[in-house]
């Protein structure tokens, strides 16, 4: 049995939902909620799990012994290794390097300053306002996003890279639920809007929404 926990609005856990649904794979989907009491991430129980504090987090309790796998990334290429054909990462090393690039402009340069931990602690410390965090948000994503148009301009066919689904595009589309959520135009980024309806058109894709989920509130 393969558990997911995470948050609804997580775009980490929105990450992996994509992937878990591209591979149909069954799985058990257990809620960390993020904000409610505190914070679920930081109870005891989940601290066994995950230390971090963080989702997602996976366990596969399909293999003889139980392994548990943090972070998405690590767990996004452990299900295409393990039970996919390891289809989202490229073929040629070239093209590998080139998916896990642009990935990481999203995963690595965007999110992290669009992360809920990071968007609480301006509040704490620099007394920000709900619309001063939307704007700290719209900021990085905007540079985020206006580099990111123009590697895609190039790479690009229906999908991020070329014409097949890759680990760009799982990657794409919980950002841009971001941007949407904190009033992001996308009508200066063509090639990503474009990508996005695309993409959302899947029903891989469609069924992972944060809306869609049990947890949803």
């Amino acid at each position: 049995m393969l558990i997911l926990h995470g948050y609804w609005r997580s775009s980490a856990a929105y990450r992996v939902r994509i992937v878990l649904n591209l591979l149909d794979l069954t799985h058990e989907h257990r809620s960390v909620h993020l904000v409610k009491n505190g914070g679920e991430q930081h109870l005891n129980d989940y601290d066994a799990l995950n230390p971090s504090h963080l989702v997602p987090t996976l366990e596969d309790k399909t293999r003889y012994e139980p392994v548990v796998i943090t972070q998405s990334m690590a767990i996004i290429e452990y299900l295409d290794e393990v039970f996919g054909e390891s289809s989202l990462v490229g073929k040629s090393p070239l093209e590998r390097a080139l998916i896990r690039s642009l990935a990481q402009d999203i995963c690595c340069d965007i999110h992290p300053l669009n992360n809920l931990r990071v968007v609480q602690h301006l509040g704490d410390v620099a007394s920000f306002e709900a619309e001063d965090k939307a704007t700290w948000m719209r900021h990085w994503m905007t540079t985020g996003f206006s580099a990111l148009e123009k590697k895609l301009a190039k790479s690009a066919g229906k999908f991020c890279v070329g014409n097949e689904v890759s680990l760009v595009d799982v990657c794409l589309i919980p950002q841009l639920y971001n941007a949407h959520r904190f009033g992001l135009s996308l009508d200066d980024y063509p090639t990503i809007a474009a990508i996005e309806k695309r993409c959302l058109a899947l029903d891989a894709f469609a069924n992972a929404v944060p809306e869609k989920q049990a947890d949803a509130s």
